[in-house]
């Protein structure tokens, strides 16, 4: 239910990385061939992603697609369906026209989870499979401070990571434990220390906001602890707690203390880091001003295709967003990578799950995305593409509630004010379209 024009939503309702959500997608009845689904769709800036869904740890407040460990054997074979995957997906795209990839990531789970070899081989995939030159685009890559070791970060330099992500979460040790993320400051450092001497040229880490016992003045520490390695980017996520989670078996009511909490230490870290020579970019990411250049300039999300490889990725082509089945319990998440691991080369060729962008889905996901981003949307883009149409014309009550809150400035350039980022986890849903409101309701969690 819509709050009342001037009444303002509570702040943290939903992280909206990607819209639909995949608790819109469902089951597709006629398994479209993906060749079929990508004829005459652009491929000449295409973003790689490839998920490796393994970690050393779940931590508490983590609800991605990835299970603890992995029995001897099944990185290996999760390894060979990720090449057969490969194989079928870039056969699929054809030979008519060319394929670019413009960026490449390895997300998770923890990719680094696998071993040196396995990177290399991971790395392979992405280049002789898919046909991604790793060393020309921006490559992506996530960690964790357990697993980032030399030889891994050895590989991945040599590979061509341009960028590292670390997640550190807090460097407070009795922070780390309230959040079910078992570390110690000296490991992370350490961890810190070898990245650095890799040599990657973009470290990112990422701090948790609104922890079990975390303060204002240990949250600065956090901050003062990451500021020391001069991360080229830091993200800054607000904790919450989902279903399903470590930290799920707690009551998940509205809580405006907490909400006002959170809030009070993000507008804390914000600004800190803001005297500190940072910019921000979104309500989570923050880049340091002397940075080097992020690349991938003609790459845009809300524009061009993803191809998506691995049990938890997606793939978004401009008529349907697909990937494989969904779950955040470790019971069903082991069940669906025993699945993948076991498919032949033929099953890959078909999407099996997803959601059909018709209507003004493909709107809104532009709007949105571009709106979360703190360079805004330019006016003249949106006309250009949607048939000179104006984001006020197809979304009159949300942008104009928006401005009401003080959260929209309006001009050529839709952007977020700093209370609008501020408020970005309400403001995302409040785009949703009813039906995709609808299929996340009635998704059943497993």
């Amino acid at each position: 239910m819509t709050p009342a024009i001037g009444t303002a939503p509570a702040p943290y309702q939903s992280y909206v990385y990607a819209y639909p959500h995949k608790t819109a997608y469902r089951e597709l009845d006629d398994r479209p061939l993906l060749r079929d689904l990508w004829a005459g769709e652009p491929k000449d800036a295409l973003s790689l992603y490839l998920h490796v869904p393994f970690c050393e740890v779940r931590c508490g407040f983590c609800n991605l697609f990835t299970r603890i460990g992995a029995p001897d054997g099944l990185t290996g074979a999760y390894l060979d369906a990720l090449e057969r995957q490969a194989g079928a997906v870039r056969e699929a795209l054809g030979e008519r026209e060319p394929v670019r990839f413009a960026t490449a990531a390895f997300g998770g789970g923890t990719p680094t989870f696998l071993t040196a070899p396995e990177l290399t081989r991971l790395c392979d995939i992405a280049e002789h499979r898919m046909g991604a030159d790793l060393r020309a685009v921006p490559l992506s890559v996530e960690a964790s401070p357990a697993t980032a070791t030399a030889d891994r970060l050895d590989v991945l330099a040599e590979r061509g990571a341009t960028r590292l992500s670390l997640g550190v979460q807090s460097f407070d040790d009795t922070e780390a434990r309230a959040a079910v993320r078992p570390q110690r400051r000296a490991d992370v450092e350490a961890a810190l220390g070898r990245v650095r001497e890799a040599g990657i040229p973009v470290l990112n880490i990422d701090l948790i906001y609104g922890i079990d016992g975390q303060t204002e003045r240990t949250w600065l520490r956090s901050l003062d602890a990451a500021l020391a390695w001069r991360p080229e980017e830091m993200y800054l996520y607000p904790l919450y707690i989902r279903p399903l989670t470590g930290l799920g078996r707690r009551a998940d009511a509205a809580d405006p203390e907490w909400d006002e909490q959170r809030l009070r230490l993000y507008r804390t870290g914000r600004d800190h880091l803001l005297a500190h020579g940072y910019e921000q970019r979104s309500m989570r990411m923050f880049r340091r001003a002397d940075a080097p250049a992020e690349g991938a300039d003609d790459y845009a999300c809300q524009t061009d295709g993803m191809i998506g490889l691995g049990c938890g990725a997606r793939s978004y082509t401009s008529g349907l967003h697909y990937s494989f089945d969904y779950a955040v319990g470790m019971h069903e998440i082991r069940a669906i990578i025993d699945d993948y691991t076991a498919r032949p080369a033929a099953d890959f060729a078909r999407a099996e799950y997803g959601r059909r962008m018709t209507g003004d889905e493909p709107r809104r996901r532009h709007l949105l995305q571009s709106l979360l981003q703190a360079d805004g949307l330019a006016v003249a883009d949106y006309r250009a593409r949607f048939g000179g149409r104006t984001p006020a014309e197809d979304f009159p009550a949300e942008l104009a509630r928006f401005a009401d809150l003080g959260w929209l400035e309006s001009g050529p350039v839709l952007r977020l004010t700093p209370e609008g980022l501020a408020h970005s986890d309400a403001l995302g849903p409040q785009l949703f379209s009813p039906a995709v409101r609808a299929a996340m309701a009635a998704y059943e969690r497993k």
